[in-house]
């Protein structure tokens, strides 16, 4: 916190007096030529988004971004805090942040014009810059530019006619900050017109009040494609005065996409030192999301949000976590069983279109999750055969025979040590893995087990049961416990 000091104290030091525009694009330059990351946590943009950021920045636009859900739009708003100066000098007292070298507002002018070179100035620390609204539908005017404040002209026996009786909305106290508006489709028609001449020319209207206010904002919008359609659109006049329009992307990698849910979930150190999650989990994880990506039941337009994968990978480490706490043990592994935890976190984070409605949320889900399985699966094993010839044998015909004369069940709150010994009991299994994922670490290996026996039912090899607490595998066609 910085102590106030006197407006000749602040020319004396130096200080010269920027837009916030030229703020911003020095900082942007400095970092830059520094070397340093401008935009953190942004993972998979460094090629596609940021570039444009930079660029509309240093041309000193406002800024659209455009994209479906869970695209990361509001954290590229928030990182620009980063760009502004730690500080900023303001006329002690003002409402909307003036500058002591171009006071804007009545109270500021009239005050410099009183105390000169005594005005008291006060800072404003950069985290304070920052104003964010939700363009919900009833949004009016009023929250955003201002309006007449009865109890004011009451309380200073002002009238009406005077610019003392006016009540600042959100955008005239954003004044030298940054502005943030989301889902700028959802606000009114008559409600965006409003913000026509604040881009432009800077002019502010508030009950017949035409009054000069060179407001100095950054304006950044997000808006989801969808909404052009479904809910509302930007006015043209208004998409006109936004300078640069960037669409934003879901992660293109497995390994983009982990590095985003590994930094975004909720995950304690405690948690972290007690439960070990293999890395086909993982990856296995990021596979739902984009299978749900391309399902033919999910609404492509909606979007399928990262924050998926992210609630998905927070409900795992729980499952495991349960564990832990009904076997009293001290650490524990993240299995593939533990996968059907993470259905409520798919239901609730997709859109379906008519046939997945039909289908039904839960069946829809673990249909993703079975296409994300073949996938890994299909990386790793050979494919499995649709029909079986006695006479010709595949590397899964030992396992199925193994299982013709066994059966073999997996309990959710087995000890790590309990479960593993339990699948080692499938002899072939183990010389199936070992064959094709010898390159793979221990964990890895063990997460393979269970990929294949969940395989070779999703290709009608084996049948798959389940109840509340376990796994049941056996020969196609005999198993007796609640179907999954």
């Amino acid at each position: 916190m910085k102590n106030d000091i006197t407006f000749k104290e602040l020319k004396d030091s130096g200080y010269t007096d920027r837009t916030i525009s030229q703020e911003i694009q020095a900082n942007l330059i400095a970092k830059i030529k520094a070397k340093e990351s401008v935009f953190e946590g942004l993972w998979g943009y460094e090629d596609t988004v940021v570039p444009q950021l930079k660029k509309a920045i240093l041309a000193g636009h406002h800024i659209n971004l455009l994209g479906l859900r869970g695209q990361a739009k509001t954290r590229i708003a928030r990182s620009m805090v980063s760009l502004l100066d730690e500080y900023m000098p303001i006329v002690k007292g003002s409402e909307i942040n003036d500058s002591p070298f171009h006071p804007i507002s009545k109270y500021s002018r009239d005050l410099i014009a009183e105390s000169g070179d005594e005005t008291m100035i006060s800072w404003v620390h950069r985290s304070s810059r920052f104003f964010e609204k939700l363009a919900t539908p009833d949004v009016n005017v009023a929250d955003l530019i201002g309006d007449i404040d009865p109890i004011k002209a009451a309380t200073l026996k002002l009238p009406y006619s005077d610019e003392r009786v006016l009540h600042y909305g959100m955008i005239p106290r954003a004044n030298r900050c940054i502005f943030v508006l989301n889902e700028l489709p959802d606000l009114q028609a008559r409600i965006q017109v409003s913000l026509f001449n604040i881009l432009q020319e800077g002019d502010i209207q508030i009950r017949g009040f035409q009054l000069r206010m060179p407001l100095d904002i950054q304006f950044i919008f997000t808006a989801n494609p969808e909404d052009y359609t479904n809910r509302g659109s930007i006015v043209t006049p208004l998409k006109d005065r936004i300078g640069s329009q960037i669409f934003t992307h879901y992660p293109k990698t497995i390994a983009l996409a982990k590095q985003i849910t590994e930094q975004e979930a909720k995950i304690s150190p405690e948690d972290q030192a007690q439960i070990q999650v293999p890395s086909l989990a993982k990856d296995l994880l990021e596979e739902v999301a984009f299978a749900a990506r391309d399902s033919e039941y999910v609404d492509a337009k909606s979007g399928v949000s990262a924050r998926l994968t992210i609630s998905a990978m927070e409900n795992l480490i729980a499952a495991a976590k349960l564990r832990l706490i009904e076997s009293d043990s001290e650490k524990t592994t993240v299995r593939l069983i533990d996968f059907l935890s993470i259905i409520p976190s798919i239901t609730g984070k997709i859109e379906l279109v008519y046939e997945g409605e039909q289908e039904g949320a839960d069946h829809v889900a673990k249909i993703l999750i079975d296409k994300a399985i073949m996938v890994q699966f299909d990386s790793i094993f050979p494919r499995i055969p649709k029909l079986e010839k006695e006479s010709i044998k595949t590397p899964y015909t030992d396992l199925i025979s193994w299982f013709n004369k066994n059966t073999l069940e997996l309990n959710h709150t087995d000890t790590d040590k309990e479960f593993y010994a339990n699948l080692s009991t499938v002899r072939p299994l183990t010389a199936l893995v070992e064959e094709y994922a010898n390159d793979l670490s221990k964990d890895d290996q063990n997460f393979c087990k269970e990929l294949v026996l969940w395989a070779l039912t999703i290709n009608n090899k084996l049948d798959k049961s389940q109840n509340e607490t376990a796994f049941k595998y056996d020969s196609a066609g005999i198993g007796q416990y609640f179907r999954s």
